[in-house]
């Protein structure tokens, strides 16, 4: 006879556990996300067990006093279809009561989550392709004295300051770069491998110059691997640009919110940073 399930938050090797099983499931990940999304926020990471086996997960990271974001919602195969996801749910929904909540949700899922709440904003399209990489003195390494400047700039564009998790997605294994022009930041940009290619995300900027101009010095770092960047649809001339660089359209989402979407600068963001995440 089965237990009673036990939900509790996970460990970082269980927040890796439940990327291995995005993996499984073609979500393609990034090789190193786990402690990163972890820093994001330790007791935002939900797991229901059975006899102490790993049957469900889910993350439910806050940022700041009044926004949150749902992802890595996963139920183990085995255990499918009989309400262990629903309980994870419960949890992290638990975990970011009284918050505006995001979150990124395929087309099959759209209707179960208007259901609960959650409202479209706008759409994001997976484009991949492969890209010839340029240099430029405008871009550059990000580096310690940089920081602070890159993470008050991501806080007017994010919903949130959201110190800790940069504080781990800007350094290696990660390729993090910022664009400087006249002393101010114009934009900053992240690739990481992935299983399959290279995945860029953050790619924030003041316009789509700049945002092409990152990007095309992150996929210098990719050796001509594929690369994938989650692109808000209202990118009209930036998407353009990709499809006419040969990149290919792939699935899409739609960023829904329960709650007051937040106010950001949502004009810079190219790439979102992940789908996971936010």
């Amino acid at each position: 006879m089965m237990g009673s399930p036990v939900i509790r938050t996970l460990t970082l090797g269980e927040v890796e556990c439940l990327l291995d099983w995005a993996r499984a499931e073609s979500w393609n990940p990034g090789l190193a996300d786990a402690a990163a999304f972890h820093a994001a926020d330790p007791d935002g990471f939900f797991g229901c067990f059975v006899d102490g086996v790993f049957a469900s997960g889910i993350s439910a990271v806050r940022y700041g006093n009044d926004f949150g974001f749902i992802g890595l919602y996963i139920a183990h195969p085995d255990f499918r279809g009989q309400g262990m996801g629903r309980r994870v749910w419960d949890a992290g929904m638990a975990h970011l009561e009284g918050r505006t909540i995001g979150l990124d949700g395929v087309a099959e899922q759209q209707q179960n989550y208007r259901s609960m709440g959650f409202e479209p904003v706008y759409e994001t399209v997976r484009w991949s392709g492969r890209l010839e990489g340029a240099a430029t003195s405008a871009v550059s390494n990000v580096s310690a004295n940089i920081l602070p400047a890159i993470i008050r700039y991501d806080g007017e564009v994010f919903p949130q300051v959201r110190e800790a998790f940069l504080h781990k997605w800007l350094k290696p294994p990660r390729t993090a770069k910022v664009l400087i022009k006249g002393g101010e930041i114009r934009g900053y940009g992240v690739c990481r491998k992935c299983i399959d290619g290279f995945k860029i995300g953050p790619l924030f900027a003041m316009g789509k110059t700049e945002a092409v101009t990152l990007l095309q010095r992150l996929v210098a770092e990719t050796g001509g691997e594929t690369v994938h960047i989650d692109v808000p649809a209202p990118q009209q001339e930036f998407s353009d640009y990709l499809a006419e660089a040969g990149f290919q359209k792939g699935f899409t989402t739609a960023r829904m919110y329960r709650g007051l979407p937040p106010s950001a600068r949502t004009a810079d963001i190219f790439g979102v940073t992940t789908l996971e995440l936010g």
